[in-house]
């Protein structure tokens, strides 16, 4: 078995981040710059625990993590916060019965 090394270069701190993403306000790729050099904060939307997962969810949950770990590998401190969305708002409560809202939707 052999090792494959990359051949990214790391960036010195306080440096831009070294990826380049598309900002949907600007429409254009444009480097992601930290608020605070050499820490990158990322918060990302997490499941929604009413259904089961699907492929769809997949992709949100691999770029968040790929874009983590890039990100360390270049050398920057990473902050990630992932929510997990309750189903209580995506119920009607006009129904509620008091029943545990994960138990009803599971039936």
């Amino acid at each position: 078995m052999h090792t494959v090394r990359s051949t990214l270069p790391r960036l010195a701190r306080g440096t831009g981040s070294g990826i380049r993403l598309y900002n949907t306000m600007t429409r254009r790729k444009e480097e992601l710059r930290p608020l605070e050099a050499g820490r990158v904060s990322i918060y990302s939307c997490g499941p929604t625990v009413y259904r089961f997962a699907h492929i769809g969810n997949l992709r949100t949950y691999m770029f968040a993590d790929v874009l983590t770990r890039s990100l360390e590998y270049l050398g920057h401190d990473t902050h990630q916060v992932m929510n997990i969305t309750d189903v209580g708002y995506l119920t009607d409560d006009s129904f509620d019965r008091g029943e545990d809202k994960m138990l009803v939707s599971a039936r």
